[in-house]
């Protein structure tokens, strides 16, 4: 369509105008989770640190069992934490519980199960293999091994390795600056009273949600009513509280009282792209302003929250270093209903989902699409994929869809 452009091709100019990653900085490990790591994660430490017991059961000596049954003496106890300093010899054995360090002399783990205890003898009826339940030092990794990669968010298995791995503090990026701000003379915000010509602004909760979901801290510029002069007063405020990203809603489209652009333009914007061929979501805007990128969505609840998904979520964690900021996360589907064919510009439909054990989920779009009705994306699951001139399709066509519950990171 003239004058628009795919969806993809914003997506990789948006990546491409992140200048770089944002700043490191060393925090300690129990302020950590969420972060992005900013450098490679190497062990201090081998896990485990000795050979460890598997299982509950008496440390013995592989040899001693080559002619069963055998009878053992026990000569101590070794347990977690409080580990058996001596060595087994010829007929010994140790009493070892699991995670216990495997006492010098023996190879193999008899579990408890397979001894016959009286007193301080073990009679041991079948042989035990050597190395039998036992965990050999570093058999989960060694001291200077890679385990974690810069990029990599710190989730809470990766948070336990890094632990395991002896790391007290971590490098991670800053969380990028967003500053978001709502604009119109019809908004006001949410438990203010609003006239009988103004609605309650929702845009700014949601897209702020979904940027401290991918790592940022969200910045609430409030709301700018339909003048130059509360425009510029809310882009100053951007740029003194430092924000890597200004994400304006609504007033960038072209009609009278849409000043977002000029605002901008007065304040030195670098306009990169203005228009998507994308429903919802056409009136996307897109530039830099000094050290500050900005992304203009469009004022429809909608279109503004399905824009977030699809571009302020991975312009965020570009910002943070993450490799995988541009994935594509859609997954393929069975189309539950027909559609019709498909305009010049890609459709993101609401759409519900049905699951079942072995099979992909089937997606069932919403009857009404209007990009203003909240109701609808409140209930829906997902959002069906419709691409620009796709022909019409019928139920049991594959689809591709991306789900709405879906971590963003």
């Amino acid at each position: 369509m003239s004058g628009l452009i795919p969806v993809a091709e914003a997506l990789a100019r948006i990546l491409s105008g992140v200048q770089q990653p944002t700043g490191e900085e060393l925090v300690a490990i129990g302020r950590a989770a969420g972060r992005v790591l900013a450098r490679d994660l190497r062990a201090t430490r081998t896990q485990p640190p000795f050979p460890a017991s598997a299982m509950d059961g008496y440390a013995i000596r592989s040899a001693d069992l080559a002619s069963v049954p055998a009878r053992l003496r026990q000569v101590g106890v070794s347990a977690a934490g409080r580990g058996f300093s001596g060595t087994v010899g010829p007929g010994e054995t140790v009493r070892t519980f699991t995670g216990a360090p495997v006492p010098e002399g023996a190879d193999a783990i008899l579990i408890q199960e397979n001894a016959e205890v009286d007193g301080e003898h073990v009679t041991v009826r079948e042989s035990v293999a050597a190395g039998r339940f036992v965990r050999h030092s570093g058999l989960d990794f060694r001291e200077g091994d890679l385990l974690l990669q810069a990029g990599e968010s710190l989730d809470p298995r990766r948070l336990a390795l890094a632990a395991a791995a002896g790391c007290p503090d971590l490098w991670v990026r800053r969380a990028p600056r967003v500053a978001i701000l709502a604009t119109g003379d019809e908004l006001v915000a949410p438990g203010a009273q609003a006239a009988w010509d103004q609605i309650v602004a929702s845009n700014g909760l949601a897209v702020a949600a979904l940027a401290r979901d991918a790592g940022a801290e969200a910045i609430d510029l409030g709301i700018a009513g339909d003048s130059l002069e509360a425009l510029d007063d809310a882009i100053g405020r951007a740029q003194a509280a430092g924000a890597d990203l200004l994400v304006t809603l609504g007033g960038a489209s072209v009609g009278d009282h849409d000043l977002v652009q000029a605002a901008l333009h007065r304040q030195g914007l670098e306009l990169g792209f203005w228009r998507v061929a994308l429903r919802p979501g056409k009136p996307l805007m897109h530039g830099r302003l000094g050290g500050m990128m900005v992304i203009g969505l469009p004022g429809n609840p909608v279109s503004a929250i399905v824009c977030g998904l699809l571009f302020v979520v991975p312009a965020i964690r570009a910002m943070l270093g993450d490799p995988k900021a541009g994935v594509d996360r859609s997954e393929p589907a069975i189309l539950g209903s027909p559609l019709p064919e498909n305009d010049g510009r890609a459709d993101y439909m609401r759409a519900r989902i049905e699951t079942a054990p072995d099979r992909l989920p089937v997606a069932f779009p919403e009857n009404r699409q209007d990009s203003s009705m909240l109701s609808i994306l409140g209930h829906a699951e997902a959002l069906l994929i419709r691409e620009p001139n796709a022909p019409a399709a019928e139920s049991g066509e594959t689809c591709r869809i991306v789900r709405l519950d879906r971590s963003v990171r």
